[in-house]
């Protein structure tokens, strides 16, 4: 563990996904890190490396306190979809205390993980809750970063992993409409290392995390069935049966595969910009070296959030 006289950056969930990637790259750097996490228990491979402190939204005092004394907050906290045990709505309510926390703490800069084409017009509670989060950033006071992805892949990743899983173990691959519509997916790695020089920056800024490569959402699944070698046939189906076959398999996984807001923000074009790319790894490269192993065990949504001891895999 670092000296308490180094730097302190706190991350949060640096036990889950892109958390990790950017705690870990903090360390390697020479960084004192700590982290907040709901899953304090969760199994990880920083041994003692960094330090562990609740969420504690419902005591701000408390989450001041945690925040106390750094120089810089990386926010990825949020969900992916409404559930019995989370919302977006207490999502935006425990950034809000989040945000607050680090103004009265005194925090010198927030990196904060936002989404491609947020709007508050949007009908899409996902991509309208973010476009909040970045302006109540933005109004605050605090220096900031806000960065865009439109999709993460490598390691633990879930959309691309299960989308090459599907590919391998069902009969047919079906895309929603003609699938036409824009990707452009980031490296986790690419997109940690742009969050930490956005951390050592001062200036404020709203960035377009994407990949170099953008590929039609037909384009993505043949590039990665090509990647894995496995053939199988793609059909086009209306938005409302590639939902429900999603549901009824999401209910045999005992998972959520994709909800409907995902298929409408995917069709509508929201995971593509016609900003320059941001990082360098490309996914058609990625994948043929990880072919081994990608796609091979379905990554759950909702395991992970149940398993809060298990680590990701």
């Amino acid at each position: 563990m670092a000296d308490a006289a180094t730097p302190l950056h706190v991350v949060t969930g640096a036990f889950g996904y892109s958390g990790r990637y950017i705690a870990a790259k903090l360390y390697q750097a020479g960084h004192r890190v700590r982290t907040l996490t709901n899953s304090p228990n969760r199994a990880h491979s920083f041994e003692d490396r960094i330090e562990v402190s609740p969420y504690s939204f419902e005591d701000p005092e408390r989450l001041k306190e945690s925040l106390e004394g750094a120089a810089v907050l990386y926010n990825t906290y949020w969900v992916r979809f409404n559930h019995r045990d989370f919302r977006f709505a207490q999502a935006i309510d425990n950034t809000r205390v989040l945000f607050a926390a680090a103004r009265a703490a005194k925090v010198a800069r927030v990196v904060h993980a936002s989404i491609t084409n947020p709007s508050e017009d949007s009908p899409l509670e996902y991509f309208r809750g973010k476009a909040i989060l970045e302006r109540e950033l933005r109004d605050s006071g605090l220096s900031y970063a806000i960065l865009r992805p439109a999709v993460l892949f490598g390691g633990e990743d879930i959309l691309i992993n299960n989308i090459a899983w599907a590919i391998r173990y069902l009969p047919v691959f079906g895309i929603f409409g003609d699938g036409r519509y824009g990707v452009q997916p980031i490296h986790v790695e690419d997109f940690a290392e742009i969050a930490v020089a956005q951390g050592a920056a001062r200036a404020n800024a709203t960035i377009d995390a994407i990949g170099p490569e953008t590929f039609t959402y037909r384009e993505l699944v043949a590039e990665i069935a090509r990647a894995i070698g496995v053939r199988r046939r793609v059909i086009s189906v209306p938005c409302w049966f590639g939902y429900a076959a999603g549901w009824i398999l999401g209910k045999t996984l005992n998972d959520v595969i994709i909800t409907r807001d995902e298929i409408e923000g995917l069709m509508q074009g929201l995971l593509a910009t016609a900003s320059p790319p941001a990082g360098k790894t490309k996914l058609t490269e990625w994948a043929r070296e990880n072919a081994a192993t990608l796609g091979r065990r379905y990554a759950s949504e909702l395991g992970r959030r149940r398993d809060r001891r298990k680590a990701y895999a």
